[in-house]
Order: C-alpha cells, then structure tokens, then sequence
C-alpha cells in the first residue's frame, strides 16, 4: 500500500508466511489451486491494513502483479476448472517443441519473438490432447492475474504483454497468432478481451468488496507479470536499462527497442508494460528456475531451525569456491536456458571429511549466481548490455555471498533498492489510474540503498569456481 503523495509505503505484507505449496503429482508437474491464492490475498490484505491503519475507503486504485505463464481454466460460471498449471511445470514441453519445429523456427523467432517452448499456450494444447473432458467445458483461459481481476471485477480480459508470455501474439502483425493457435487447436473464442496495461480493466464489484473489506468500484488499473512488474518497479523502462529478481525462480530481464533473438530460443523476449505499435519496448530474460527454491530446500536440509539471515551467514564462513563442491541448481522443472531440458538439480565435489553445511550452504548459493551468469552470457550475444544491473533488495539479494558472487563473475555493478513486486504493482495503479502523470513523478521517491562491486582482489578465485561449475554443466548435459 503505498501513498500517493509522499511516495511512501505505508504497509505491506505476504501470505502465507512459509512456502507456498506446489502439487507435483509427476516428476516435471506443479500445479496449484487457485482458490489458495485468493485465500492468500485475503490474508494478506487483512494484515497490510492492520499494518497501515487507515480506512479501506480511502484506496483510489488497484494493481495486480502475478506469477507469468500459468494457466487457468474457467467454465462460462466463471468457475475454476481444474488446478492451474503453473510456470514451472514442464508437461508441455514437448508440444512446444512440435510447433516450434513445424512452424518453423523462423516464423516463430520473427513473428513470436519465442520458441513456443513450455508457455502458456502449449500448456492449453496439453490439456486438449491429455484432458479433453476438461477443454470441452473451457470459456476463457487465464493467466494468473487475468484470474484476481476475474474474481474482484467478473470481467475476463488480460493484456498483449500477457498475450505476449503466452506466445500467443503476433509481434509481425502486432495482434493474435492465428497461426500459432490453430496448430494448437485453440479457439480465439478462448482469449480473454485486451485491456492496456496502465489504464482502467474493471472495478470491484459489490460482492467481492464485502469479502475483502474494501469499497465496491475500486478500479483495476495496471496487470503486469511478476519479471515486467519488478523491472517496472525499479523504473526499468528504456532500452539498456536491466533489472534482476531472485525469488523462488530467478530473472535477469534487460529492456530493447529491437528484436534480437537467440537461434537456440534460450532466453525470453515478451512485450514490456510500455510497449506499444509507436514504440517497441522489449523485455528480454533469462531464467533460472531453481533460485530461491533450492536456497530454501537447502536450507531445510542442512539448517532446518535457522533463519535465512543466519543462513547466510553460514554461508560466509565457507570459502570461495566452496572448497570444490558445485550445485547445479536445476530441480524445478525445464529450463529455457539449458534449451527446455528437465536436467535436474546436482551437487558434485562433496567430500565427507571436510565438508559441512557451511560449505553446502555457500555453494548452493554460488550455483545460483554462475546460472545467472550463463543465462547472461546468451543475453550478452545478442547485444545486450550488463554492466548496472538493478535490483531490490529482497530475496537472495539479501545474502552477500549472492550478491558478490553475482557481480564478480558477471563484471557488473548491482544497485539495489527499496523495491518490490508488490510496490511496484501500487505504483502502476497510480500511474494508470492518472494519479501520477509520468513514471518519472511516480518514480521520484525510489531509493537506492546499496551498490555491489565486483571483487577485485578475488576474482579469479570467483572465476575459476565458475569454470568449474560450468564444466560440470556440460558433462551433465552431455549425460542428459
């Protein structure tokens, strides 16, 4: 909840307070229920005004930041299908990897800007070949935060930056792929009607408003997916501008005016929350899935009663390069960058005599950082720049072994801010609500905290424990 005239956050809060749980009913599945999130906004919600102590009539606007690529199925009630199929479930692969071999990877680089890979729209296609029971009663599909509007307005509709993680909009043609959702077999019936991203999307209905506590006709003013919204967050809006999040997964999401694409579809390019036909503004990532996750999976491994600060600062108390031992972090699903194979995650080096959960704890932080830097590494082909890159400091950004690392091996100054997805999400509300008339007046009280410097005096440690890990890579793809 942030307040429009100072700028300043007056509450926030998350739910629930421990991971989330995902349904993994197969190796390579993650899927959750719907009606959990909107439990956790409830719960959130409740606590961030308690926190503010304000009155509920006084919120002028809403924005939504959301999990991207997920799919969500409704019946013409508006009610959930079936459990959503979320970013990190790799079923789909192979239905992304037919079309984009019969398209053609031409026609899919030049006119998808993607592989149609593990999206969205080759999640739909899964479901009408796997569980056509279901596809037959579809209405609309959705993506996670088409679905939090759907339940506060009763409107279905999403954005082109939506569209566009799908991989279901034409850049070419700068509207829906006909192409691509006939060879899924995807009535366009099924996609929701387009909104902008900054403006009106619906108002709170009467209903909804009594359940959470809020005034009936709020309105929505501003959707975006988690990667834009956190490079929206830290006004990253202009080409050369990058931004990176640490979260359960991890992004390094850099902004182009251009279409430089990868021939190998190992990095992601979408539409940013301020492209338009008059003005391309490209959001070009990298993700590493298994980020915060296998931070807190190791965690519970080897300091299940210890806090994440505590955490890392066993991590420090290993050495750089964690004394030989290298973790893959690749547990949680496909992984573009390793061109969508599920390679799974693995630890080598591990000596039983001399290694502990200092040493398990530094590395597994480490092989988040060197994944981050091989994402980067294909993003840098393709002409991007990452010398600054910004961040909030939040997430694996807290632990300074991350941190270092990070900007060691990728030779890149990191500036961290008082930012996040859910600040960012209030500020586009304000912007899109016409509160704030530019982003550099809804920007002006963004506050740098910290700046990372690479580590001269070490880097070749740094460097040669990249080397190491890199090679291990290489073997196991080679394995695969």
């Amino acid at each position: 909840m942030v307040d429009g005239e100072s700028g300043a956050v007056l509450a926030k809060s998350f739910a629930p307070q421990s991971e989330a749980p995902i349904l993994a009913v197969h190796n390579g599945w993650a899927e959750q229920n719907p009606d959990d999130w909107w439990s956790y906004l409830k719960e959130a919600l409740r606590s961030t005004f308690n926190s503010a102590n304000i009155s509920s009539n006084e919120v002028q606007a809403i924005g939504i930041t959301y999990q991207m690529h997920g799919l969500v199925l409704v019946d013409k009630d508006l009610q959930v299908l079936r459990p959503a199929i979320i970013w990190c479930d790799s079923r789909a692969v192979p239905f992304g990897e037919k079309a984009f071999a019969t398209l053609g990877h031409d026609y899919c680089l030049n006119h998808l800007l993607n592989s149609p890979g593990n999206f969205t729209a080759a999640k739909l296609a899964w479901v009408r070949a796997n569980e056509p029971e279901v596809f037959d009663h579809i209405y609309k599909y959705m993506l996670p935060g088409d679905y939090f509007a759907m339940r506060m307005t009763g409107d279905v509709c999403t954005t082109v930056s939506g569209l566009s993680e799908g991989i279901c909009w034409d850049f070419a043609y700068n509207s829906l792929s006909d192409k691509l959702l006939s060879f899924f077999g995807i009535p366009k019936e099924m996609i929701a009607q387009q909104v902008p991203t900054f403006g009106e999307q619906g108002r709170l209905s009467e209903s909804v408003a009594q359940e959470l506590g809020l005034k009936a006709g709020i309105p929505i003013c501003y959707r975006a997916g988690d990667q834009p919204n956190n490079a929206f967050s830290l006004n990253v809006l202009n080409p050369g501008e990058v931004a990176a999040t640490a979260g359960t997964s991890g992004v390094v999401y850099g902004i182009s005016d251009k279409v430089c694409t990868d021939p190998k579809s190992r990095i992601n390019i979408f539409a940013h929350v301020n492209h338009m036909p008059e003005q391309t503004r490209l959001g070009v990532m990298h993700c590493t899935n298994g980020v915060g996750i296998l931070n807190a999976w190791m965690k519970r491994m080897v300091a299940p009663k210890v806090s994440y600060e505590q955490f890392n600062q066993m991590a420090a108390h290993a050495p750089i390069g964690s004394d030989g031992v290298s973790v893959l972090p690749f547990g949680n699903g496909a992984e573009r960058i390793l061109e969508n194979r599920q390679l799974q995650a693995s630890i080598h080096g591990i000596n039983f005599n001399n290694h502990n959960a200092n040493t398990l704890a530094r590395a597994a932080q480490e092989g988040v950082a060197f994944s981050f830097k091989y994402g980067m590494d294909i993003m840098q082909a393709t002409g991007m720049s990452m010398r600054v890159i910004r961040a909030g400091h939040a997430n694996m950004f807290l632990s300074p072994i991350f941190r270092t690392t990070l900007s060691t091996v990728a030779d890149a100054m990191i500036e961290l801010y008082d930012a996040d997805g859910s600040i960012g999400a209030a500020t586009g509300a304000a912007l899109g609500s016409g509160f704030f008339a530019s982003a550099d007046e809804a920007f002006r009280s963004l506050r740098k905290i910290e700046v990372v410097v690479p580590d001269r005096n070490h880097h070749e440690q740094y460097l040669e424990a990249y080397s190491r890990w890199e090679r291990e890579l290489k073997q196991d793809l080679l394995a695969y």
